[in-house]
């Protein structure tokens, strides 16, 4: 029997109450199947009445000084800092990440926080010099209105954190949707939020699938802005919907990666195959970010390759709240037989299984969404495997035979969200950054990992390529500029 203790509600208007839908849906731990609790999935009917409070609640908050919108977040930065031990659990539990990846995450969340709080003293227009006399020419930044911002379950702390920060410092009003397999960790944050003095319907919860919450916010009226991250097909689907809904809004999309990592002749292979191995294997590999196809040179190709199957072959799986494992279970079961879907497809494409795969899952790892990491090589650039993203801890090993076919190798692809290089030369190093269509470039460095203080967002299919997340560019989603002239 699940307690109500064990229950997700949404929040509306300042209230924790059940969703009106008459399925309840069951939330269990990746790792061992073990039930976290339920929520009562929530319906159209609950949507609207969220958007219908937060654009009640806007009028009021926008006219909050943003140095004091900034000071509740700060607040809310101290309170998530608090509890990192307690949200770190949470997510862990739900999405199977290893308890130091969701340490990472949560205190990543509170600094997000904590560097928005900042932000609300440099929301800034500008003055002008006017071609006519006396007039005074300026510039200011207004909210656009209500956010709705629809969220995954891979990092659903961080990526919900660096959408609502910024949406509220601006003096915009929320409506939440995050993903249906986590939704106790966006209780945490929204919970952390309440209590730093977020306003009674500036920021609602609505937990429900996509189908129905998700359709609502994307075509509903008085929605005036659209952040989601996710796959590209939702992506795709919502910015159509948007364009034949009655209101025109901004939307802005960060989607799907299979992201490169060229290693040439003069990289140190022992970093370059651990970097490889941190940025496909970590996270379980469930990061639009992480390095799905690695372009070696014919000269190294051996060796690093030999060098990336020994570190696959070292990672320990299991749960996630023990603190010897390095590698969680992918995030549902759903998720796992996809990975090895494409592993069976990559066998029979040609590509050759060097190392993982769904081998042996006695033990602990029989009851959880359990895939070894693992590692193809002989793959061709027309293979599915190397065109499609898998979301999963599989790495393809490619030959290229030189930084030039390496580089048109790593754009041959739909998406292009992140991009790495293994090199000691900078020339080299420099020529990569120029020339590889990709929104983040890496140069020895994992494909993963993003610093909240600097932009981040894709090209191509990874994203709707408007307006930039994070760092201080992440305002100019959430805001309008309204000039004024003054004659006097």
């Amino acid at each position: 029997m699940i307690s109500s203790a064990q229950e997700a509600k949404n929040y509306i208007g300042g209230v924790w109450v059940k969703g009106e839908g008459s399925q309840q849906y069951t939330v269990s731990n990746p790792a061992d199947a073990s039930v976290i609790g339920s929520y009562q999935v929530s319906t159209v009917e609950d949507a609207k009445k969220a958007v219908s409070i937060a654009r009640a609640a806007f009028a009021k908050w926008r006219k909050t000084p943003a140095p004091a919108r900034g000071k509740v977040l700060q607040k809310a930065a101290d309170i998530m800092d608090s509890r990192v031990d307690e949200i770190a659990r949470t997510l862990t539990m739900e999405e199977g990440k290893t308890l130091a990846e969701s340490t990472g995450e949560v205190k990543r969340a509170a600094d997000i926080f904590r560097f928005y709080a900042g932000q609300g003293t440099r929301i800034n227009g500008k003055t002008y010099q006017s071609g006519v006399e006396n007039t005074f020419l300026f510039s200011t930044r207004e909210p656009v209105g209500v956010v709705a911002v629809m969220t995954p379950w891979n990092f659903p702390l961080a990526i919900p954190s660096w959408k609502i920060a910024p949406a509220l410092v601006a003096g915009n009003s929320v409506v939440f949707k995050p993903a249906s397999l986590t939704p106790f960790t966006a209780t945490k944050l929204v919970q952390a939020l309440a209590e730093a003095g977020v306003p009674q319907g500036v920021l609602n919860l609505v937990i429900g699938p996509g189908s129905t919450v998700g359709e609502e916010l994307a075509t509903n009226s008085e929605i005036d802005a659209i952040s989601f991250t996710g796959s590209y097909d939702v992506g795709n689907g919502i910015q159509r919907a948007r364009a034949n809904s009655k209101k025109m809004a901004r939307v802005q999309l960060e989607m799907g990666g299979k992201n490169p990592t060229i290693v040439l002749q003069d990289a140190k292979l022992d970093e370059a195959a651990l970097l490889v191995s941190r940025s496909g294997f970590g996270l379980t590999g469930q990061a639009c970010t992480a390095t799905s196809r690695v372009i070696v040179v014919d000269a190294v190709k051996e060796e690093f390759t030999r060098k990336l199957v020994d570190l696959a072959q070292k990672i320990k799986l299991g749960n996630g709240l023990s603190p010897d494992v390095q590698m969680g279970p992918a995030v549902s079961r759903g998720e796992l037989d996809k990975d090895l879907n494409y592993v069976e497809l990559g066998k029979q494409e040609g590509a050759k299984v060097l190392v993982g795969g769904n081998g042996d899952m006695s033990g602990g790892l029989a009851s959880g969404n359990f895939i070894r990491p693992t590692v193809f090589d002989d793959v061709g650039s027309d293979m599915r495997i190397a065109k499609e993203e898998i979301f999963g801890p599989v790495i393809s090993v490619m030959s290229a035979k030189n930084l030039d076919d390496a580089i048109a190798m790593a754009n041959d692809t739909e998406f292009g969200l992140t991009a790495g290089i293994c090199t000691s030369d900078l020339s080299s190093a420099l020529r990569f950054a120029d020339s590889v269509q990709a929104g983040v470039v890496k140069v020895n460095r994992p494909t993963t990992g993003l610093e909240y203080q600097v932009p981040f967002g894709g090209v191509k299919k990874s994203s709707s390529d408007t307006f930039r997340e994070q760092g201080e560019e992440a305002i100019d989603f959430y805001t309008r500029i309204k000039t004024v002239y003054v004659g006097y």
